[in-house]
């Protein structure tokens, strides 16, 4: 199960965030879905989608690029950084037009039926905000 939910997981940074194609999180994340680091306005793929957009409409050319990764059982853990352009509003900060980099590392939990359930995410936040 370990190569299968490390390409899930994969997948969902390249196709979904990086491709910016945000239908691919009904298929990969579960109705129940919940960030603890970074709460959605609603569980699942529609509250996970919708904070996306947010960061979408503030850093238009926002990539992901995953540095190490690793699974075992149901969990996979990445180390990565964000990188985007701050282009539009993002959480009441207007644009600076500056390029962020955020450092972060997350820990997924797969359900049984191949889909992730939960995130637990340390991130950069003073970074992202300077």
């Amino acid at each position: 199960m370990a190569t299968d939910i490390e390409a899930l997981h994969r997948r969902g940074f390249e196709e979904g965030i990086n491709q910016k194609r945000l239908d691919v999180f009904d298929e990969l994340l579960a109705e129940e879905y919940v960030n603890y680091a970074f709460p959605a306005p609603a569980p699942g793929p529609e509250g996970f989608k919708q904070v996306m957009g947010m960061f979408f409409a503030a850093f238009p050319d926002m990539h992901v690029a995953i540095e190490e990764q690793v699974a075992e059982g149901d969990k996979v853990a990445s180390r990565g950084t964000f990188t985007g352009t701050h282009t539009g509003d993002f959480m009441g900060i207007p644009p600076t037009g500056r390029t962020v980099a955020m450092a972060f590392i997350g820990w997924y939990r797969f359900d049984a039926e191949g889909k992730i359930a939960e995130l637990r995410v340390e991130q950069d936040n003073l970074g992202l905000l300077q």
